[in-house]
């Protein structure tokens, strides 16, 4: 079979994304689905890539105004919340709120008009 190339860098990027994902303490089966999810989107792609070459956001990919970093923010609110901290904690995930700002955008991507209800709608009294 000649003219066949391997490109091996795929299989890479998964291993580093379900390595990152147990680091998490996220199940294998949601890592699957995520990169699934990833694999099919050629601007998450990249910007896992960048995150895993760098250790921060690029923040290209976006969907109706929002970006990864936005999505990123949000995961941080909602883990103060949810902790009553006011700030992140040293036992804070913050590769899993990577890693699940990634699945909100693959969500936003594919359903724009709930997720961004969601992400208008706010938290009610706790807003304040």
């Amino acid at each position: 079979m000649t003219g066949v190339i391997y490109d091996s860098s795929r299989i890479k990027v998964y291993e580093n994304l379900s390595a990152l994902c147990n680091l998490a303490g996220e199940s294998q089966e949601w890592c699957d689905a995520l990169w699934q999810e990833i694999a099919a989107d050629k601007q998450l792609y990249e910007e896992l890539l960048f995150f895993m070459k760098n250790h921060t956001l690029k923040g290209g990919a976006a969907c109706r105004g929002y970006t990864l970093t936005d999505l990123f923010v949000r995961q941080m609110d909602r883990y103060n919340l949810f902790h009553d901290t006011g700030k992140n904690t040293a036992e804070c995930q913050k590769v899993d709120m990577v890693l699940r700002a990634f699945d909100a955008m693959a969500k936003l991507k594919k359903d724009p008009d709930v997720y961004i209800r969601r992400l208008e709608d706010g938290r009610g009294m706790d807003r304040y």
